[in-house]
């Protein structure tokens, strides 16, 4: 049988799931069909002469992968681990250290640690490099195989090799695997003020919320002085979550548009708290962000600023403005497909530039924190362009130290402040209290 046969065959086969109308014909035109030659004469020549055997599903799936790969960082066809991964990001939970990594130059690189899980505590950070599990080193492994070895069954040790820019030696880091259970909201109370740390956006975090609301309330017996809202490290999640979450503290409005490659192609979600009473009952919100506050995160960030509801502090956030639809494929697997951009709404897009804080305020109570290099979409490949950019994102200006983040780790901890951006937060909320309060006696 001939190449040729096989080529036109293969191709037939590729054509036929394609809808027959006008605008599917005119999609496969003659450079489409030169194409698809071309990938059946490279998957030919690999199957018949590569030096080991491999399987059609092997080559099959590292075509899919790298198709996709060639559009935007957040593209993927999700199969084995990383469809686990997707269904545990929503509803599930793991035996692990309670990392989110990605892979970078071949490398495994820490993107941000959950909070109270076994990593968080031993310290592991945004931008570590890990080397080493258990003492073997895992370069050359692929990002799954190095993610299998760091989960586990519950209770059983492991140690990890980091490289931390800015350290000249590796950090040796000991732990215990724990059931990392996604347990997206969190809430104490100090001071008067309702502390709410949003840890992501899975199924049911504008509940929990809502929850913490009620809870906070219950607690002091009174409405608190008001919110902080802590959106660090956050790397998002649902955006339906995030809708459900900012409308815990408007009233009306929009929160979010999303729009995808046609012009009419526009959904907007509005807040539904008009007909059910706001929550938060208008009190004074801070929203705190840093470089690690993702996605769904920067939707709540940029709706609550945008209504000026809340006053954002804290860092610029990741910035990543683009919506991804997961398609179920079937056998375990799934399609993850950037479709859409997001916009807040005041029209901004969040691309590359993030939310700025109304207030910037640095994590100096943390002792890396200028060494600690920052990673966001930008410094990600083929990340998908904004050219507004420049007008949504003002420029970070470190040439002049503000004297009231002038403190050294060690003088805050004296004084018993070991997280500052939450203690600056803390006095701001203090400090609108009293004058929201007599503003609404107007």
């Amino acid at each position: 049988m001939s190449r040729a046969f096989l080529q036109a065959t293969a191709i037939a086969a590729v054509l036929a799931v394609v809808p027959i109308g006008t605008q599917a014909m005119a999609a496969v035109d003659s450079s489409t069909y030169r194409e698809i030659a071309l990938f059946m004469d490279v998957f030919n020549r690999v199957k018949a002469e590569y030096v080991d055997k491999v399987d059609d599903k092997t080559l099959v799936k590292g075509a899919i992968d790298g198709m996709l790969a060639a559009l935007d960082p957040h593209s993927g066809y999700e199969t084995g681990l990383d469809y686990d991964n997707l269904r545990i990001q929503t509803t599930g939970s793991y035996g692990g250290l309670g990392l989110t990594v990605t892979a970078e130059d071949s490398a495994v690189k820490v993107i941000a640690p959950q909070e109270d899980t076994p990593g968080w505590r031993a310290g592991v950070k945004a931008g570590d490099y890990i080397t080493h599990i258990d003492g073997k080193s895992i370069f050359g492994d692929t990002l799954d195989e190095a993610i299998a070895k760091m989960r586990g069954r519950p209770g059983t040790k492991i140690s990890l090799t980091i490289l931390r820019p800015g350290r000249p030696e590796p950090i040796q880091v000991s732990m215990v695997r724990e059931t990392i259970v996604q347990k997206p909201v969190k809430w104490s109370v100090k001071d008067g003020v309702g502390i709410i740390n949003i840890n992501s956006f899975s199924e049911h975090t504008g509940d929990a919320v809502n929850a913490a609301i009620v809870g906070i309330n219950r607690q002091l017996g009174h409405a608190p002085t008001g919110y902080v809202v802590d959106l660090r490290d956050n790397g998002g999640g649902l955006r339906d979550e995030a809708v459900a979450v900012a409308d815990n503290f408007l009233s009306s409005g929009v929160i979010v548009s999303q729009r995808g490659r046609d012009r009419a192609d526009v959904e907007t979600f509005y807040a539904e708290s008009y007909f059910k009473g706001d929550p938060s009952r208008g009190l004074p919100v801070i929203v705190l962000t840093n470089a690690g506050t993702a996605s769904a995160s920067e939707i709540v960030a940029g709706a609550l600023q945008d209504h000026h509801r809340a006053l954002v502090m804290g860092e610029r956030s990741f910035g990543k403005g683009s919506v991804q639809t997961v398609i179920d494929m079937g056998s375990n697997a799934a399609l993850r497909l950037t479709t859409s951009r997001y916009f807040t709404p005041s029209d901004r897009s969040v691309q590359e530039g993030g939310i700025e804080p109304d207030v910037q305020v640095p994590e100096i109570s943390d002792p890396d924190y200028k060494r600690r290099p920052v990673f966001r979409e930008d410094d990600l490949r083929r990340h998908l362009i904004n050219e507004a950019k420049a007008d949504n994102a003002a420029v970070e200006d470190d040439s002049k130290p503000d004297p009231r983040f002038s403190a050294t780790p060690e003088q805050l901890k004296a004084k018993g402040i070991d997280d500052f951006q939450l203690y600056y937060a803390l006095n701001a909320i203090k400090r609108l209290g009293p004058v929201a309060q007599v503003a609404s006696k107007k």
